[in-house]
């Protein structure tokens, strides 16, 4: 469920196109008040129409006009915002490679896009991927991951799965045994397991992670954090919690922050600033009503209420708008 609040009746594409021209040509500066009031408030198709019609009249792209007189997080979360969605996927997914200090939970976008989008998306993303830097996902990963993780992701972003609502009992019963299996055996890169959860439908994996609970008394990923604590494990971990539930994943994400920005330094920061802007900009228009219950459920407090006292400026009017707050 989309989160932001659009116009009851939006203006032309041409007459948005004519205010943000003069938003971004004034004298002293962009109006970046404006810029985030009109387009934090149009859904994706709007903004495809705007980003249309503003290059057949200027001659420009908007983004590029984004880029250039925008500056700091607000630009970077305006960037991602007005581009298509696989091609947003595809930038994050490239920013968390080309980090220089890489943690691995900045590796999260990758599986997000793998496991908690639709299979056709994944495919889309992967396209976009390609255009943008000239090589594929799977070089980049090899390239840039370390060798404990590159089965996994590579086998996620390369599988195609069956989006239908299909599920064979049989089949839950018996990758539940081979997944216990070599969890037990704390062998977490074992084929099957890649196999498993990189080609199963959403649907299947659902029932073998409710198969393996009732059978072995243990949700599976509690028994894959009892088999190890590396990155190989965190990544599995990540995979389980982004196909049974994508809204409680994104809200474990951005339910930390608060106390890391009070408490971490300024580089911290600003990774935990992009964290917050992948989930909000990513989600906005597909579940984020339902990561924001499950943030409340986990903090009891509304994500609201965190973003205006936590976050500050026209940043913060920017991810109000995505999230359907009052600023």
């Amino acid at each position: 469920m989309a989160s932001m609040k659009l116009p009851d009746s939006a203006p032309s594409p041409t007459q948005d196109c004519e205010r943000l021209s003069r938003a971004l040509q004034g004298r002293g500066g962009a109006d970046e008040n404006l810029i985030v009031w009109l387009l934090g408030h149009r859904n994706a198709f709007q903004r495809k129409e705007i980003k249309e019609t503003y290059q057949q009249l200027y001659k420009e792209s908007i983004i590029d006009r984004l880029h250039s007189k925008l500056s700091g997080v607000l630009k970077k979360a305006m960037v991602l915002w007005m581009n298509e969605a696989p091609e947003r996927d595809a930038m994050l997914a490239h920013e968390a490679f080309k980090r220089r200090w890489k943690r691995i939970n900045q590796l999260q976008a990758l599986v997000e896009i793998a496991c908690a989008s639709s299979p056709q998306h994944l495919m889309a993303v992967r396209r976009a991927y390609c255009s943008l830097y000239e090589c594929s996902l799977e070089e980049d990963i090899i390239s840039n991951v370390s060798t404990s993780l590159q089965k996994l992701l590579v086998s996620l972003v390369s599988s195609y799965r069956h989006d239908r609502v299909f599920v064979e009992s049989n089949i839950a019963k018996s990758d539940a045994a081979k997944l216990h299996e070599a969890i037990e055996m704390k062998q977490l890169d074992n084929d099957d397991v890649v196999w498993i959860l990189a080609t199963r439908n959403f649907f299947q994996l659902k029932a073998t992670f409710e198969c393996y609970k009732q059978r072995y008394k243990v949700a599976i990923d509690q028994a894959i954090n009892s088999s190890g604590n590396g990155d190989l494990s965190f990544t599995l971990r990540t995979v389980i919690l982004c196909i049974e539930s994508p809204e409680k994943h994104f809200a474990e994400i951005i339910a930390p922050l608060p106390f890391v920005i009070r408490a971490s330094t300024v580089g911290q920061w600003n990774t935990d600033k992009d964290s917050l802007t992948r989930v909000i900009v990513t989600r906005a228009e597909i579940d984020m009503k339902k990561i924001k219950g499950e943030y409340f459920k986990m903090s009891n407090t509304n994500l609201d209420d965190v973003v205006t006292r936590e976050v500050s400026g026209v940043y913060r009017d920017f991810l109000m708008a995505l999230i359907g707050g009052k600023f």
